[in-house]
């Protein structure tokens, strides 16, 4: 486990409201750190990047496609967008170098996900 796998499982997953969450590099557009089983095809990697620069009105009016499932999305701004559908939330922070992609189940608290995910 490298040391942005065990940042991921130290500060998100153990507070058990984070599911599931990955590290995207934006220079090298792949995903360079991820929970255990928790796969980001490249495609998907590709569109976060992209969406996160380019594509924030398209998202806050249409959601977003991420692996085979929709979601609504709640607020986007410069740094973060927060998502939702009826299986669960999808959270996107942007910094300069790294996008995080972070999941959670229905019944979690999403205004503590994403404060958790942001403070990361």
């Amino acid at each position: 486990m490298n040391q942005l796998q065990a940042l991921l499982n130290d500060s998100l997953i153990r507070t058990k409201h984070v599911e599931n969450a990955a590290i995207i590099d934006i220079r090298e557009r792949k995903v360079c750190a991820s929970t255990f089983g928790f796969n980001v095809p490249p495609e998907n990697a590709l569109n976060l990047i992209y969406t996160s620069f380019k594509n924030l009105v398209q998202v806050r009016r249409g959601g977003l496609y991420f692996k085979e499932k929709h979601y609504k999305c709640v607020r986007a701004d410069e740094h973060s967008i927060y998502l939702r559908n009826v299986h669960g939330g999808l959270i996107v922070v942007k910094t300069k170098t790294f996008i995080l992609v972070a999941t959670y189940r229905v019944g979690m608290y999403p205004s503590v996900c994403v404060e958790a995910v942001e403070k990361l």
